[in-house]
């Protein structure tokens, strides 16, 4: 059972909330999936779904919500574009489907090495900007569900200096 740590109601209605545990748990439309730049589960969160749900997860995984984050390169205006493009992108996917709930992951913090405090402002401003452009979207329920307690931390943290 996933453990809810924060959560704040945005302007738009959107509830957008940060849990503490498995991310394959959710009990939402879609769960985003990290993956690599050829969409293969490898390590990683992806790599946890493949697992618990056996090899033809792969083959299933075409009618998920994928996110291709970046690898950290060092140059934080490229990684950063490309991490808010990614976020950007999986909800917009959701949006288009008409979803109604979606559960996100630390997308790029963990293997792919994106710092994990500058990986937690980019996420959230992107999920603002995305409900602020998109007030009527079917999107109402907004979840980032975080494995490890360091990256909930961060993400807390982050929840706290915006929202208090």
């Amino acid at each position: 059972m996933n453990t809810p740590i924060a959560q704040h109601l945005l302007p738009s209605g959107v509830t957008l909330s940060l849990y503490h545990g498995d991310l394959t748990e959710e009990h939402v439309d879609a769960v985003v999936n990290a993956a690599n730049e050829h969409l293969a589960h490898g390590g990683g969160v992806a790599g946890a779904i493949v697992r618990k749900g056996g090899a033809g997860i792969q083959r299933e995984s075409d009618e998920w919500v994928r996110a291709v984050g970046p690898v950290w390169s060092g140059n934080p205006e490229r990684d950063d574009a490309l991490l808010r493009g990614a976020v950007t992108s999986a909800l917009t996917l959701a949006h288009e489907r008409g979803l109604a709930s979606i559960a996100l992951l630390a997308i790029s913090t963990g293997i792919f090495g994106f710092p994990k405090d500058r990986g937690a402002t980019v996420i959230t401003q992107a999920i603002l900007d995305f409900c602020e452009a998109k007030p009527a979207s079917p999107l109402r329920d907004i979840r980032i569900t975080l494995i490890d307690t360091p990256t909930v931390e961060v993400f807390k943290a982050e929840f706290d200096r915006r929202w208090g």
